[in-house]
């Protein structure tokens, strides 16, 4: 009955029937509502208008300190609070100050109270709106981003009614440009997504070029894409959404800044049970660079609180990666230390009347609105008995759990001690009286094409689809580093994503996008021929061979030159050279010369020898200096003296986008893996200049692509992966 009157007010209150349903789930936000819309009746009778009652359920959706609720609900009742905006100005006002009393005069001040918008100023500031607009407006019509003239408006009238501004532009808009033409019902073609991309990508280069640190790169995507996380300054946390104000809070906070001195401080806690992925560079690079960006400090504390799991590499392997992508922890950590501490503040909470030991299994404690635990009201003395059995190990797995005594704002009730969260956290703390430092949630980042869990990491590598963690085919931050993906990249990406709360799911294409964009100016150039040629050249302009300077950087001579041999027989890419060659080829061909790369040569076929099978076995050629005819129309690689090396090229593990979806791919991530997915050349040539290579050293290959040394490499014989081609593979996108 309790329920059906319930729903009666909230209906009653303007919420459609399901919005007022959903509200009833959640016991919390039901009761602040029934709360508020009481104590309104009381001043407005038993009926309460539409644009009151949606006011009234913003306030009891949003407000996180209930002590404001009935100062609250009286400026709305009584109509000095009547419009969107004010509302939002007054919870910000009660959210940063949290302190008795509130000074009523400053309060009003800052939400509008009294401000009376009257139809004139609000015709003025849209003409001021227009008039700056003009010609634009004029030109693209009714196509005109309408928004910006409300917006410009609202800027001027920060308290006017949003409708009213809205049907003002409407009016002087139709006066000005008349009514639609056909033209101007036409779907405008939309470009903004790609040009904010490539926005993004050219401000991210510029940034990172003119000397800006990766964090600066990470705030400026913040501010462009407008969605970052609002974050408080030190010693202000009651201003964060969610955050809970107890009698405590301003006197915990006081001592927390004497302590830190007003330094901004974060940490990056992974758990270390895996090896981290391209999700956890976004994190590294949110929690250290915002520490750096404001001259703080960020901890690394590993979560290292389910020993079954852990293993000493994957500890080394998680500081090896902060490290590669350029960030020291001030110090580093482990929850484990705080075992005791912890210990003695879940004592303290059964002390306290706040939790409890429970004997429900995990699937009885599943879903919203189940019942009480029987064992909520067991005696204190009782449940400090049963956690000391816990502690010493007396219950099984799962047969008993230290329960805390609240309900959380999406209406579960009593959650695990040990698996803290949200607003539990804030309860928490504040129930022990410690300090509550503020936790921020943002969206994970995650690759098409690519499966990131561990879990199923585990199962690519058992099934021998992979060789381990750091195969270069998958995304985990030691699989791109041995691939040659440069943490300069990889930040440079996570600043491109931004920190925003709504999840991300990227092209790899985009990443590999600023991966080329570091290669390009960091790789120096060497020649390498994959499926060998061999070339004798019959007329060699000297009696031995003649070494050649080549360009680290043929855009920048300035960088430097390396020296490779030229000899009588060279060796090209098999791919550039064709008997009967189709149409539109330019390189390699009977009666078709092409220039040899940084030699000043051009080469002209002469004979063409082949073995038993009529597979072409050498090519004999002439030579002549390059500006001594017709320039051919191609230039092409070549090798000459070469070094025998090993070259391994990737392409994507899985064929589907999405392989985890189940409606993309039935059978299972393992079923969608790409068998083609790595190619290896074993005799590959490479020129000497690269002889010395160590591993991760990185290299152009010119016209292949950026290619990496790989540990695998020894003293007899180099090998390559290849890191990305040269250009986007437009079928790839």
């Amino acid at each position: 009955m309790a329920a059906l009157d319930s729903l009666s007010l909230f209906t009653s209150l303007g919420l459609s029937e399901q919005k007022a349903r959903e509200t009833l789930k959640n016991s919390a936000l039901s009761a602040q509502l029934r709360e508020a819309a009481t104590q309104a009746q009381q001043t407005l009778g038993s009926t309460i208008d539409k644009a009151t009652g949606i006011l009234l359920y913003g306030l009891a959706s949003r407000l996180r300190d209930t002590r404001r609720l009935s100062f609250l609900v009286s400026y709305i009742a009584s109509k000095k609070i009547h419009t969107e905006p004010q509302l939002s100005a007054a919870l910000e006002y009660v959210r940063s100050h949290p302190l008795d009393p509130i000074d009523t005069v400053d309060f009003e001040r800052e939400c509008g109270v009294g401000v009376i918008v009257t139809p004139e100023q609000i015709e003025e500031a849209v003409e001021a709106a227009i008039n700056r607009h003009r010609p634009q407006l004029l030109v693209e019509r009714y196509h005109f981003n309408m928004g910006l003239l409300m917006g410009e408006a609202r800027a001027v009238l920060k308290w006017a009614d949003g409708k009213m501004i809205k049907n003002e532009v409407d009016m002087q808009v139709l006066h000005l440009l008349g009514p639609k033409l056909e033209a101007d019902l036409e779907k405008k073609f939309k470009v903004a997504k790609a040009r904010l991309e490539e926005t993004d990508r050219r401000t991210a280069k510029d940034v990172v070029e003119n000397g800006e640190t990766a964090d600066q790169t990470l705030s400026l995507m913040e501010q462009l894409r407008g969605e970052a996380l609002k974050f408080h300054k030190p010693g202000e946390n009651y201003k964060t959404p969610g955050y809970v104000v107890t009698p405590h809070t301003m006197n915990l906070l006081k001592q927390h800044l004497e302590i830190t001195g007003g330094q901004v401080r974060t940490r990056f806690p992974p758990e270390p049970n895996g090896i981290l992925h391209i999700g956890h560079a976004k994190a590294i690079n949110f929690n250290f660079g915002y520490a750096k960006a404001n001259n703080g400090i960020c901890f690394l504390r590993f979560d290292d609180t389910n020993p079954e799991k852990e293993e000493a590499k994957f500890f080394t392997a998680i500081c090896d990666m902060v490290a590669w992508l350029g960030y020291t922890p001030y110090k580093v950590t482990y929850a484990s230390d705080y075992f005791d501490q912890l210990y003695a503040w879940a004592v303290e909470l059964i002390r306290r009347g706040l939790a409890y030991v429970c004997h429900q299994r995990g699937e009885e404690l599943k879903g919203h609105n189940t019942l009480p635990s029987p064992w909520r009201d067991r005696p204190m003395e009782e449940s400090l008995l049963l956690f000391e059995a816990m502690r010493k190990g007396k219950f099984s797995e799962g047969e008993a759990t230290l329960r805390m005594k609240l309900v959380m704002e999406d209406g579960k009730m009593d959650p695990v001690a040990y698996r803290v969260k949200r607003s539990s956290y804030f309860w928490l703390c504040n129930a022990l009286d410690v300090y509550c430092p503020v936790q921020w949630e943002y969206g994970r980042l995650n690759l098409h094409y690519a499966v990131v869990s561990k879990r199923k990491i585990l199962q690519l590598v058992a099934t021998g689809a992979v060789r381990d963690w750091d195969d270069p085919r998958l995304f985990t931050l030691t699989a791109l580093r041995r691939r040659g993906f440069p943490p300069e990249a990889i930040n440079n990406f996570c600043a491109r994503v931004g920190v925003t709360v709504a999840q991300t799911t990227m092209e790899p294409h985009l990443l590999e996008a600023c991966v080329r964009d570091v290669l390009n100016d960091t790789a120096p150039r060497a020649m390498a021929v994959l499926e060998s040629l061999r070339v004798i050249i019959t007329n060699f302009p000297a009696a031995k061979s003649l070494d050649i300077q080549v360009p680290n950087f043929p855009a920048d001579e300035t960088k430097g030159f390396h020296q490779v041999p030229f000899a009588p027989i060279v060796f090209i890419e098999r791919t550039d050279f064709k008997e009967e060659p189709e149409p539109g080829f330019k390189r390699l061909a009977w009666g078709q010369p092409v220039g040899l790369r940084h030699t000043g040569y051009v080469i002209e076929l002469q004979h063409v020898v082949k073995g038993p099978s009529g597979c072409v076995e050498s090519l004999e050629v002439t030579c002549r200096r390059a500006d001594a005819g017709e320039k051919p129309k191609a230039f092409i690689h070549w090798v000459s003296q070469p070094l025998m090396c090993e070259v391994r090229l990737y392409e994507r593990l899985f064929q589907h986008k999405n392989p985890e979806d189940p409606t993309e791919v039935p059978g299972g991530f393992l079923s969608d893996l790409n068998l083609a997915s790595l190619h290896v050349v074993d005799a590959a040539l490479v020129d000497c200049s690269v002889a010395l290579a160590k591993p991760f050293d990185k290299f152009q290959f010119e016209r292949l692509g950026y290619f990496s040394v790989d540990p695998d490499s020894h003293q007899g014989k180099l090998v390559f992966n290849r890191t990305v081609t040269l250009k986007e593979d437009p079928g790839k996108v």
